[in-house]
C-alpha cells in the first residue's frame, strides 16, 4: 500500500489557549472546563449564602448528560448528601440568582476508594515450610512411640520420622 506523502508543516507555534479554542475537537474540552469552573464558583457562592460554604470543597458539580437543566452533585459522604437534599429548593433559587439555570438537582455519594491493594505475583511471599516439629508435636510422636510394639513396622516408621525432623 502506498500512502500519500504528508504535507510539510508550515504552521507557526501559537499560544496554547488559542490552540485549544480553535483546534478541532479540543475547543469543546476547554469550553466544558470553563463552564465547570463557572459552575463551581456559582455553587460556592450559593452555598455561602445558605451558610453551607464549608461543604463546597466536598462537592463535585456537573451537568447530567441527557437531562435538560439537571445539575448533578457528587458528594463524599451520606451526611453531606442528606444536608443538601434538605436545602435543594433554596439551592436551586440561589443558583438561579447566580446565573445558573437548573430545574432539578440530583445528589449522589461517591463510592469509597478501595482500602486494599493488589500485589503482583513477584511481590507475594510464599510461606516458609516448617523445618521440624514443635515441642508439642514431638512429645505427641514420642508418646506414640512408647505405646507401639518394639518389632512393629509402624514403630520403625515413627523412629525414622523423629530422626529426620530436627528439634
Amino acid at each position: 500500500m502506498n500512502f500519500a506523502p504528508k504535507p510539510p508543516r508550515k504552521k507557526a507555534a501559537h499560544e496554547w489557549l488559542d490552540y485549544l479554542r480553535h483546534s478541532e475537537g479540543l475547543g469543546g474540552i476547554l469550553a466544558k472546563t470553563e463552564d465547570l469552573v463557572r459552575l463551581k464558583v456559582a455553587l460556592k457562592s450559593a452555598l455561602t449564602t445558605l451558610d453551607l460554604d464549608h461543604l463546597s470543597p466536598k462537592i463535585e458539580p456537573g451537568w447530567r448528560s441527557g437531562g435538560q437543566n439537571e445539575l448533578f452533585l457528587l458528594v463524599s459522604g451520606a451526611s453531606i448528601a442528606t444536608r443538601l437534599q434538605q436545602v435543594l429548593p433554596s439551592l436551586i433559587n440561589e443558583l438561579g440568582k447566580n446565573g445558573v439555570i437548573c430545574s432539578a438537582i440530583k445528589v449522589r455519594t461517591k463510592p469509597a476508594p478501595a482500602t486494599w491493594e493488589i500485589k503482583s505475583q513477584a511481590a507475594r511471599k510464599t510461606p516458609e515450610r516448617a523445618k521440624g516439629f514443635n515441642s508439642v508435636a514431638r512429645a505427641s510422636w514420642e508418646s506414640l512411640l512408647e505405646k507401639l510394639a518394639p518389632d512393629s513396622e509402624l514403630r520403625k516408621a515413627v523412629e525414622r520420622l523423629l530422626q529426620s525432623k530436627p528439634k
